[in-house]
């Protein structure tokens, strides 16, 4: 299967970060998943939670979904909502599905299978300070060392 996102999307010329009555959080798409440092720009801005609607394929999906979710959710120490399509029989593409949410230390909170769903997840935003006490790698970048995304 092979799929090119850039030829049906235009890529974003901004890091998406919104206010809301919970608190700042964050927004990307599918390929961004793949690159770390978009996330840590959105974390440094003060997204607790990042949000991403994506359609992996039955190939990544499986390899990369769940470790990748984990990995930004981890790396930032934030909560991480990835919300997937669901599998349309019939349909040319073959999306993986498997909405997930996942905490700031790595926990799946919730995860779907490949079929239509709505997930519920407890999300407590406390979590986000609780783990930087814990693990306050994110609180102690050494930004004298290396550039950090802002």
């Amino acid at each position: 299967m092979r799929y090119r996102e850039s030829e049906s999307f235009t890529p974003g010329d901004a890091i998406t970060t919104f206010e809301t009555r919970f608190g700042t959080m964050g927004a990307a798409i599918c390929f961004d998943l793949r690159f770390p440092e978009l996330f840590r720009a959105m974390a440094r801005r003060g997204a607790q939670i990042i949000f991403l609607p994506a359609q992996f394929n039955r190939k990544t999906g499986p390899a990369h979904w769940e470790l990748s979710l984990r990995a930004r959710a981890v790396d930032n120490e934030c909560f991480v909502v990835g919300a997937a399509a669901a599998r349309c029989p019939g349909f040319s593409y073959e999306s993986w599905g498997h909405s997930m949410a996942v905490d700031p230390f790595g926990a799946v909170l919730a995860e779907a299978d490949y079929t239509e769903t709505i997930l519920y997840a407890d999300i407590d935003l406390d979590r986000v300070a609780e783990v930087r006490r814990q693990l306050p790698t994110f609180l102690h970048l050494r930004e004298e060392l290396y550039e950090v995304a802002t």
